[in-house]
């Protein structure tokens, strides 16, 4: 199994296009796979005959481990299988809630069985605050990926961690092992999912409704989502800004009138050129608020929420500053094809990739929402629908005019609402003053 990209632990078997005794010739597509983030192809390696398949359609599997064996009929494959599981189907080798032993960092082994998780070799690089928090909240650290410097585990990436690792240490090996899923309600201690709560995933029908376990994908959408609610103070504000100069400049781009620029210019293009200036001019929200510390960038990594037919993915759009805006309206593009088509960089999707999100809802007619924070990011700007109100024209002329509405929502723990309210201020001014140079 490939790894696609350093972050990427598993993957899941989306379908095998062949079969075991089937030939195959190196380069041809045998298996379609996913991450939790897109979908990838698998190419043969070699030609031969498929000897042996290990996993089937719809299976997690950690990244490089073998998953089938191609070879010459009569050839053993026993040298390439994947490592016994440690729940075995003998009742002699089972595990049981009450076999896990655990110990403190010193050794000592603990009566009780409240913590979830091993002491961990003292190679791992995490900070005293990060340790505390890890023991407080009972967070095994061979599961979390550090964010700080040299890849040192920070307090932030425990408190993600924490809202996602709901499962004691034997329920993490069934669901690995054995296919299942957490049931309606844990029953362990500290709201822990045991083995015992883990049930079989099934697509449960009938007249009035149907039930479907959702997708890897869907799932994890909706840990980082629930991770972003609890682990940070969101607050959103809500602006309009007189959108006629962007619209005039959309009307001559398509029209042909700005011929260096082609017709393909749109609307988030322009709202994601002055978002950017306005990130250069007032960059305290270009930043990610890492618990003990902000880290404030210099360069604008932009995000843009892209809706797939997999779930929602938030690529980043590295130096956007630098980009002329025929050159950022291409990269969002591509970016926008690549999550679609399934091929997109892996790691461009990592929240820590980006420093500031953009999500557009205009397009469906949304007039006001509340972005969520791709955390640990301090700001995400949701650009609405755009509408006619009421205006000054001057001169004591009251008219109406197009208004862009433009929601952020900002982690009020790494801003305050004034400059956050500044900051958005900005967005609108830069919008409504959009100019255009050629680089």
């Amino acid at each position: 199994m490939p790894r696609q990209g350093q972050s990427v632990e598993t993957c899941i078997l989306a379908q095998w296009h062949k079969k075991k005794g089937d030939l195959v010739n190196k380069g041809e597509i045998i298996l379609s796979y996913e991450t939790d983030k897109a979908a990838f192809e698998l190419e043969a390696p070699a030609s031969g005959t498929i000897l042996e398949i290990f996993y089937q359609d719809g299976e997690e599997v950690k990244v490089l481990s073998n998953i089938a064996v191609i070879g010459q009929p009569g050839e053993s494959v026993d040298g390439f299988k994947p490592g016994e599981s440690s729940l075995a189907t003998d009742s002699s080798k089972k595990l049981s809630e009450s076999d896990v032993i655990f110990k403190t960092d010193t050794g000592e082994q603990i009566e009780s069985n409240n913590t979830e998780y091993f002491s961990e070799p003292d190679q791992i690089k995490i900070s005293p605050r990060a340790r505390k928090l890890a023991d407080r909240l009972n967070v095994p650290l061979s599961r979390v990926r550090g964010t700080g410097p040299d890849g040192r585990i920070i307090e932030r990436d425990i408190e993600i961690a924490a809202a996602t690792l709901r499962t004691t240490l034997l329920a993490s090996e069934v669901l690995e092992q054995e296919g299942k899923t957490t049931g309606a309600m844990p029953t362990g201690p500290g709201g822990r999912f045991r083995a015992a709560d883990l049930i079989t995933r099934t697509t449960t029908t009938n007249d009035e409704f149907v039930i479907k376990k959702i997708s890897n994908i869907r799932r994890i959408i909706a840990e980082n989502m629930h991770a972003s609610l609890h682990n940070s103070a969101q607050l959103t504000h809500h602006l309009s800004a007189d959108a006629r100069k962007i619209l005039e400049y959309r009307k001559m781009f398509k029209s042909g009138q700005i011929k260096e620029f082609g017709e393909n210019i749109t609307i988030t293009d322009m709202v994601c050129y002055a978002v950017i200036k306005a990130l250069i001019i007032k960059p305290e929200i270009n930043s990610h608020f890492l618990g003990d510390s902000i880290k404030t960038f210099h360069k604008v990594h932009l995000g843009i929420a892209v809706d797939t037919e997999r779930g929602l993915m938030v690529p980043a759009l590295k130096n956007a500053d630098e980009m002329s805006l025929p050159e950022l309206s291409s990269g969002l593009k591509s970016l926008a094809d690549q999550c679609r088509k399934g091929n997109i960089d892996p790691e461009l999707l990592a929240s820590t990739s980006s420093t500031f999100t953009v999500s557009n809802l205009g397009n469906y007619g949304i007039e006001m929402f509340t972005p969520i924070l791709n955390i640990p990011q301090s700001g995400i700007l949701g650009v609405n629908t755009i509408v006619y109100r009421p205006s000054d024209l001057g001169n004591g002329d009251i008219g109406f005019i197009p208004v862009i509405g433009l929601s952020l929502t900002y982690d009020h723990r790494a801003i305050d609402g004034a400059p956050a309210s500044v900051f958005l201020k900005e967005v609108k001014q830069q919008i409504e003053a959009f100019e255009i140079t050629i680089r």
